[in-house]
C-alpha cells in the first residue's frame, strides 16, 4: 500500500499538479520510486550547484557532493547569516579567505570556490561522501553530510541530465509576475553555464517572439544529457526567470501540467523556454 501511495504521489507531482509552489524530483516519467521535494528557492540554488560543477567539467559525483554539502549547511538556501561569519549556501567564512561577502552570497561564486577546494582532495570522487565534503569545509560535524547523499544523488541524476523528465515545479504562472525578459534568460544561462552555452547573444532566441532556444549537438547519450540538463535549469529556474514552457527531446513542461509528450514534432537540437507574456 504505502509503494503504491509513493509512486501515485510521485506521477501526480511529475505530470503536473495544483497547490502551493514546490518542485520534486523523482523516477524519470513519475514511476514508482525515491522522490525528494524542495522549494522552488532551493531547486534553483540547486540547479546553479550543478551548472558550476559541470561547466567545469566535473563528474556527477562531484555534484552530488556538493549538493549533499550545502543541504547540510543552509537548506539550499543562499542564507546571509550562520555560525560567526558563515555566509551562503555552502556558509563559507570571509574570514577563513573564501572571499568577499558580496562573493560568497553569489551562488555561482560560492559554487565555484567549493568546486575548487573539492578537487584539490586527492581521490574526492572514489571517497565516501561524507568524508569527501568534510574536507573541504572542515565541520565541527563531520559525518552529517551522509544522511543527504540519497537525495543529493536523485538530484544530481536529474540537473545532470542523466535522469530525463525527472525535475519539475509547481508555482503560481509566471505570466502573473509581469512578462519574461530573453536577456536575462541568456544573461543566467552565461553566467552558470559559460558563454559557449550560447552561439551568441544575438542569435539565441531569434526562433520566435517570446522564446529563448538554446542549441544542443544531437548524437550520443553526453548531447541528450546536456539537453535535459539545460531543461531541468530551466523548469529550476522557471519561477524567477518567468518561463511558462520547456521543451525538449520529445517532452514540454508547464507548471500546471508538469512534463507530458510533446504533440509538435519533437526537437532533439534544442531546448526552448517560452516566456511569460
Amino acid at each position: 500500500m504505502l509503494v503504491a501511495l509513493a509512486g501515485y504521489l510521485a506521477l501526480q507531482y511529475l505530470s503536473g499538479h495544483k497547490g502551493a509552489p514546490r518542485c520534486v524530483v523523482g523516477p524519470v516519467g513519475g514511476g514508482e520510486g525515491r522522490t525528494y521535494e524542495l522549494s522552488p528557492e532551493q531547486a534553483a540554488n540547486a540547479a546553479t550547484v550543478s551548472a558550476v560543477g559541470t561547466t567545469r567539467g566535473l563528474p556527477e559525483r562531484a555534484v552530488t557532493i556538493a549538493l549533499a554539502t550545502a543541504m547540510q549547511e543552509s537548506s539550499l538556501r543562499n542564507i546571509d547569516h550562520g555560525d560567526r561569519d558563515s555566509l551562503g549556501l555552502f556558509q563559507q567564512r570571509p574570514s577563513q579567505g573564501w572571499g568577499t561577502p558580496e562573493q560568497i552570497m553569489d551562488p555561482v561564486y560560492s559554487a565555484g570556490e567549493f568546486y575548487e577546494h573539492l578537487v584539490e582532495v586527492p581521490g574526492y570522487s572514489r571517497l565516501p561522501l561524507t568524508v569527501a565534503a568534510q574536507k573541504v569545509q572542515k565541520s565541527g560535524f563531520p559525518q552529517a553530510y551522509a544522511k543527504h547523499e540519497p537525495d543529493s544523488a536523485l538530484l544530481a541524476a536529474a540537473l545532470t541530465g542523466r535522469s530525463p523528465a525527472s525535475l519539475t515545479c509547481s508555482q503560481a504562472s509566471a505570466a502573473a509576475e509581469g512578462p519574461g525578459d530573453a536577456a536575462a534568460v541568456r544573461s543566467d544561462l552565461v553566467r552558470a553555464f559559460g558563454k559557449d552555452v550560447l552561439p551568441s547573444t544575438g542569435s539565441a532566441g531569434a526562433a520566435a517572439a517570446g522564446t529563448v532556444s538554446v542549441p544542443v549537438p544531437a548524437g550520443d547519450d553526453r548531447d541528450s544529457s546536456r539537453g535535459w540538463e539545460l531543461a531541468h535549469w530551466a523548469v529550476a529556474r522557471a519561477g524567477t526567470l518567468r518561463i511558462d514552457e520547456v521543451s525538449y527531446g520529445g517532452r514540454v513542461w508547464t507548471a500546471d501540467t508538469g512534463w507530458r509528450t510533446e504533440r509538435e514534432e519533437p526537437s532533439s537540437t534544442s531546448v526552448r523556454m517560452r516566456l511569460a507574456q
